[in-house]
C-alpha cells in the first residue's frame, strides 16, 4: 500500500516522454539552466526594465518644459481704429484752431488704420521651468523609486518559487528512480524464489499452491515494476517541460540528508533579514510616505518662472507693437478645489499604517513558517536514519525466510511478505530523504540561501563516504 502511495505521488507530475538520450544535469546545474530560460522569471526582469525606465522618466520633472507652438486666429472682422477713436480715447480737448485747419482735422479724423486683420498666425518658443511646486515632484520621484524597489522584490519572490518548484520536480525524479530501483530488486527476489518454488514442487517438498502463490507475487511486482517506471517517464518528462528543454534531462545527483543543520535560530534572522516578500513592503511604505507627501504639496503654492519668444508675426500694427520675447514668474495659489485633498491625505496616512501592520504580520508568519519547515527537515532526517536498523532487520528476515522456505519450514506467503517488507522500508528511506530536501530547499529559499545549496550536499556526500570507508 505505501508502495502505490508513493507511486501515485511521483505519477502527478506531466506528460510521458521518451527517456532515451536523456542529459545528465545536476541539480545546481538545473538551477542555472531554470534560470535562464524560464519565461515567468523573464517576465518579471522585463517588470524590472519596465519599472527602472519609469524611475528614470521622472528625473525630467525638475527640468523646464521648451515647446514650439503656432497659432492661426479668424476674427469675425479686422481690427481697426479711427482717428477720431484715438482722440476720444485720450480723453482731451484740441484748442481752438484757425479756419483753414478744419478740413484737414476732419479727414485725420475720418482715417482708419487696421491693428490687425482677421486672419491671425503666430508661433514661439515657450518655456515653463516649475521652481517650487510643494515637494510634489520629490514625491513622484520617491513614489517611481519605491515601484522600482517592489518590482526587484517580485522578481526576488518568483525567483524563490521558482527555485522551491525545480526542487519537487528535480527530487521526485529521484525518487521515482529509487522506487523503480526497489521495484526492481523486488522483482529479482521474487522471481529467484519462484524458481526456487518450481524445484522444490518438482521434488516434492512443497504443494503446489505453494508454487502458484510464488508465481502470483512475481507476476504482481513485475506490473509494480512498470508502473513505477511509467511513474519515472512522467516525473522525467515534467522536469524536462519546467526547464523549458526540447530534449529530456535526467538527474545526475542522489537523494541525500544531513546529519544536522544549522541552528533554527540562524535561519529565521536570515529569512527576517532578508526575505523579498518583507522588502516589497518596504517599497510599499515607501510609495506610501511618497503619496503623504504629494497630497501636503497640494496645500502649497506653486511657482515657476515662464518665457516666450515670437519667431513668426504678421505685418500688422499690432504685430509691430508686441514685444518679441518676455519672461516672468508665476504663482498659482489653490483656494478651492476638487480633488478633496484632506481626505486624500488621511488615506495617505491610513495607507503607511496599514503596511506597517502588514510587516509585522508578515515577520509573525515568516517565523512560524520558518519553524515548522525546520522541524519538518528534522522530523525527515530522524525517520530517514532511524530507518537505519529496521532495513537491516528486513534483509537479515528475508534471508531466514528463504532458508526456512527452501528447507520447507516456511511458506511462500512467509518469503513474499518479507520481500515486500524490505521493499516497503527501502522506499519509506527513499521518501525520507525526498521529504529532507524538498524542506531544506524551502529554507534554503525563505532565507535568500539558494545557491548554498552544494555545500550541503558535498557535506552529505563527504559524511557518507567517511562512513563507508
Amino acid at each position: 500500500m505505501k508502495l502505490r502511495k508513493l507511486s501515485l505521488l511521483v505519477s502527478c507530475l506531466g506528460l510521458w516522454v521518451p527517456t532515451t538520450y536523456a542529459a545528465q544535469i545536476s541539480f545546481d546545474e538545473a538551477w542555472q539552466l531554470l534560470q535562464q530560460d524560464n519565461n515567468s522569471l523573464a517576465a518579471q526582469r522585463a517588470n524590472v526594465e519596465r519599472y527602472q525606465h519609469l524611475e528614470n522618466a521622472t528625473d525630467n520633472l525638475d527640468l523646464p518644459q521648451l515647446s514650439i507652438g503656432a497659432n492661426y486666429t479668424r476674427l469675425d472682422q479686422d481690427v481697426t481704429v479711427s482717428g477720431e477713436q484715438l482722440f476720444d480715447s485720450t480723453g482731451a480737448h484740441l484748442p481752438a484752431l484757425p479756419p483753414q485747419l478744419s478740413p484737414i482735422l476732419a479727414a485725420l479724423g475720418a482715417t482708419t488704420s487696421t491693428i490687425t486683420e482677421r486672419d491671425i498666425f503666430t508661433s514661439s518658443i515657450r518655456a515653463i521651468w516649475p521652481i517650487f511646486t510643494g515637494g510634489r515632484i520629490s514625491a513622484a520621484q520617491s513614489a517611481a523609486q519605491g515601484k522600482t524597489e517592489q518590482a526587484h522584490s517580485e522578481l526576488a519572490m518568483e525567483t524563490q518559487a521558482r527555485y522551491e518548484d525545480l526542487s519537487k520536480y528535480y527530487f521526485s525524479v529521484l525518487l521515482a528512480k529509487e522506487v523503480v530501483q526497489t521495484r526492481a530488486l523486488v522483482e529479482q527476489g521474487l522471481t529467484q524464489h519462484r524458481d526456487n518454488a518450481l524445484k522444490l514442487e518438482q521434488q516434492g517438498q512443497i504443494a503446489r499452491v505453494e508454487r502458484l502463490q510464488a508465481e502470483a507475487a512475481l507476476d504482481k511486482a513485475k506490473v509494480e515494476t512498470k508502473k513505477a517506471q511509467k511513474s519515472l517517464e512522467i516525473a522525467q518528462s515534467a522536469l524536462t517541460k519546467v526547464l523549458n528543454q526540447p530534449q529530456p534531462v535526467e538527474p545526475r545527483d542522489t537523494l541525500f540528508i544531513n546529519q544536522h543543520l544549522p541552528a533554527l535560530t540562524a535561519f529565521v534572522e536570515q529569512t527576517l533579514a532578508t526575505y523579498p516578500g518583507l522588502a516589497l513592503l518596504d517599497a510599499k511604505e515607501k510609495q506610501a510616505h511618497s503619496l503623504i507627501k504629494a497630497e501636503k504639496g497640494k496645500f502649497y503654492p506653486e511657482v515657476y518662472l515662464y518665457g516666450d519668444y515670437s519667431l513668426h508675426e504678421d505685418e500688422s500694427l499690432a504685430a509691430q507693437m508686441k514685444p518679441d520675447w518676455m519672461v516672468g514668474v508665476g504663482v498659482n495659489i489653490p483656494l478651492i478645489e476638487s480633488t478633496g485633498r484632506s481626505e486624500q491625505l488621511k488615506a495617505a496616512h491610513s495607507a503607511v499604517s496599514q503596511v506597517k501592520y502588514l510587516k509585522a504580520q508578515a515577520k509573525q508568519d515568516l517565523a512560524v513558517l520558518v519553524q515548522k519547515t525546520y522541524l519538518e527537515a528534522q522530523q525527515a532526517q530522524e525517520e530517514a536514519i532511524g530507518l537505519k536498523s529496521s532495513l537491516r532487520l528486513a534483509q537479515e528476515n528475508l534471508s531466514l525466510r528463504q532458508k526456512a522456505f527452501s528447507q520447507g519450514l516456511s511458506t511462500s506467503t512467509d518469503v513474499v511478505d518479507a520481500q515486500l517488507y524490505l521493499a516497503s522500508i527501502q522506499t519509506q528511506r527513499s521518501a525520507a530523504s525526498f521529504n529532507y530536501l524538498i524542506s531544506l530547499s524551502k529554507l534554503l529559499a525563505l532565507s535568500s540561501q539558494m545557491d548554498s545549496f552544494p555545500q550541503y550536499q558535498h557535506k552529505a556526500m563527504t559524511t557518507q563516504s567517511g562512513k563507508e570507508q
